[in-house]
């Protein structure tokens, strides 16, 4: 150990959950390759990082449609269409995305000393939101015109002190690089590429990755994508149940920890296995990890439906919205809208749910992949359900549920196919929608993200405007969306994502610490994305659309090439519609 470098002074040993063997071999291999790459100098630089990324971006356009086919066909998914477009998506797109994104922020570090937002903005109240969406350099202003994001910072930011922490935040300041462990997430195969990458590229750290058994499939494609990382010493990958996390936790040369994955696993590897073990380090504050952590836990995802003058063209694009949000990647996303709140005197409220259900009921079912998705499924619905031949569940949403009826549902994520619909009884439309944020942020437990529909005829004249602007900020999520899903924020890359300022070990909510966010940002308090209630024209990931495969294959070659000839190949595949 160097000691000219941050090292955690405490480890405890109660962490190995199994005496070190043979099995752990990989382990003390990995941490040594790692311990030379740490060393060199020349890759940590911020122009050796850029030549990294794009390295990166080579390799990984190279195996793209072999991550894509590995991943449906463990997923069960080959032949959906729909499916295949998602896996893109998640996968090899929005990992492109993010090099390219970061690639630039870093150029943009070489030579202004810090990136360069599109627009910095101060609020009425004298704080700023910086516009992270539309990004320049990938067309976003023309693919995704109708939609734009803002960045809100905490109090006290300001232009001046913008960019105050970025040195630490490309660990300028270290003489070496800190060793990171990843526990990569099981769901979607960008996570723990994406994971990776930031602390290696953005934050000049090395990694360990600890891949979820769930995707070990996975290895061999990151080993391919992400070769330039492993050459230089900068990238390890190991397999492994939860002994062999535990195991890397402990180990004495791992200096930090970040897990994507449950609130469960986040509880058992901080606070131990048992209810009363749990209760006890937590009243004495002995934590058995005490290592630096960061984490993302996942939510009960609202989306608040908000009475207006809806056409029935907008409530089905709405419907269709929604579907997706519920559907995408079988329903085992953190973002995956959990309970729709309703006002109970909104006229429209019978036709979107029959709307809703319909376009749940057009589409594919999908093999229940995830672990313990029958149980979860059982549990919700208090049935005794069983997997269909393909091994899928029904796509599930239950109306009109009393939330004192099942608690259990709304104080964790539920990872399986059911979402629930709550009527709030509020006086009038005006007093709805305060009224439902009071409702999620007492009732729901996460701060992750969450969803609003409203009509623009709603938000003027101006007091309704500021009375939704007060509800964004009185929200406790940190991606709030209006009217599309909050999974477009992750998509988007620019902005940071995960826990809130307030998280403590003890009361972690969503996660300790924020994820990616291409534009460098620290002290970000949320991000609000708007979109319309219709998007034109009609966008892949949407289950209504007829071809969506090839234009997410178009979009990937945009990000990989960002040129004016793969803009128009992505046009022409996004408005071409097969009879």
């Amino acid at each position: 150990m160097n000691p000219g470098r941050h090292v955690c002074a405490h480890v405890n040993p109660e962490v190995i959950e199994a005496p070190p063997g043979p099995e752990y071999a990989p382990i003390e291999a990995a941490l040594a390759d790692l311990d030379r790459g740490r060393r060199a100098i020349g890759w940590r630089s911020v122009a050796g990082r850029i030549q990294l990324a794009e390295a990166c971006a080579e390799r990984l356009q190279r195996v793209a449609r072999d991550w894509v086919d590995v991943a449906c066909r463990e997923k069960g998914v080959a032949g959906n269409k729909s499916a295949r477009a998602e896996e893109i998506v998640t996968g090899p797109m929005a990992t492109m995305r993010y090099l390219r994104l970061l690639t630039r922020s870093l150029r943009e570090v070489e030579l202004h000393g810090h990136p360069l937002p599109p627009k910095v903005i101060i609020d009425p109240e004298g704080r700023l939101r910086v516009r992270v969406f539309p990004c320049p350099g990938l067309f976003d202003r023309l693919l995704l015109w109708e939609f734009q994001a803002d960045a809100w910072m905490e109090p006290g930011v300001t232009t001046d002190s913008l960019w105050s922490t970025l040195r630490d935040r490309l660990g300028s300041t270290w003489p070496e690089a800190p060793i990171s462990l990843v526990l990569g997430a099981g769901n979607n195969s960008c996570i723990p590429a994406i994971d990776s990458l930031e602390r290696i590229i953005e934050r000049g750290q090395v990694v360990l990755l600890k891949l979820n058994p769930v995707n070990n499939y996975l290895g061999p494609i990151y080993e391919q994508a992400f070769s330039p990382l492993i050459e230089v010493g900068g990238l390890r990958i190991i397999r492994g149940g939860a002994d062999v996390g535990a195991a890397a936790m402990a180990h004495p040369e791992i200096d930090d920890v970040h897990l994507t994955g449950s609130l469960k696993t986040y509880k058992r590897i901080v606070w131990g296995g048992s209810d009363d073990e749990r209760s006890r380090r937590q009243r004495d504050h002995a934590p058995i990890l005490r290592k630096p952590l960061t984490c993302e836990l996942g939510n009960v995802t609202p989306w608040i439906l908000t009475p207006g003058p809806y056409s029935h063209r907008q409530l089905m694009a709405q419907a269709d919205t929604v579907a997706a949000a519920l559907t995408a990647n079988a329903g085992f996303n953190c973002v995956t809208p959990r309970v729709l709140v309703t006002w109970r005197r909104w006229n429209d409220q019978p036709q979107f749910l029959d709307l809703l259900q319909h376009t749940l009921d057009s589409i594919p079912r999908r093999p229940a992949y995830y672990p313990n998705a029958l149980e979860n499924y059982r549990g919700a619905t208090g049935s005794s359900a069983e997997l269909g031949p393909d091994g899928s569940l029904p796509w599930t949403v239950l109306r009109d549920v009393d939330p004192a009826a099942m608690p259990g549902y709304f104080a964790s994520e539920c990872f399986t196919n059911v979402c629930v619909e709550v009527a709030i009884d509020a006086a009038s439309e005006q007093h709805f929608l305060d009224q439902a944020v009071d409702f999620v942020n007492e009732k729901l437990w996460g701060n992750l993200a969450a969803a609003i529909t409203i009509h623009p005829e709603c938000r003027w004249p101006e007091p309704h405007e500021r009375r939704l602007q007060s509800c964004l900020k009185r929200l406790k999520h940190t991606a709030i969306a209006i009217n599309q899903s909050p999974g477009v924020i992750f998509w988007m890359m620019s902005a940071p994502w995960g826990g809130s300022a307030q998280a403590t070990l003890s009361d972690p909510q969503s996660g300790i610490g924020k994820a990616h966010g291409t534009l460098l940002l620290d002290r970000v308090e949320k991000t609000v994305l708007e979109g319309p209630l219709v998007v034109h024209p009609n966008p892949f990931w949407l289950p209504s659309h007829p071809d969506p495969e090839p234009v997410a294959w178009r979009l990937l070659e945009l990000y990989h090439d960002p040129s004016v000839w793969h803009l128009a190949n992505m046009l022409t595949a996004a408005c071409h519609h097969p009879s």
